[in-house]
């Protein structure tokens, strides 16, 4: 009776400690999943205000902007503007004529 009584109790010993283990490891892990989720809504707010500046920076007058200051362009005026026009080429001409047969 004495050694059931031992076993029985080594047995709720080991399944305590395995139940404490799993508990913590629970813990663990969710302190992970709510980490990783706070990240998530960083990671959204972030993006949501880099989608912002994105559309101010693309912003037609902004672009005017930075192209008459950094690339040094100008608004086309007919003052300025040059035409190029196409003329088709002329028909080629034979350089040499053929030889005809029989005169030599």
């Amino acid at each position: 009776m004495m050694r059931i009584n031992l076993v029985l109790l080594l047995a709720v010993v080991a399944s305590a400690l395995y139940l404490v283990g799993v508990q913590y490891e629970s813990r663990r892990v969710f302190t992970e999943l709510d980490k990783a989720r706070a990240d998530a809504r960083r990671l959204e707010t972030e993006f949501g205000r880099l989608q912002v500046a994105k559309r101010e920076q693309a912003t037609s007058a902004r672009v005017e902007q930075l192209a008459r200051e950094k690339l040094q362009m100008r608004q086309v005026t007919p003052a300025i503007t040059s035409y190029v026009t196409y003329s088709a080429p002329a028909a080629p001409t034979p350089a040499v004529a053929p030889a005809q047969k029989g005169a030599q």
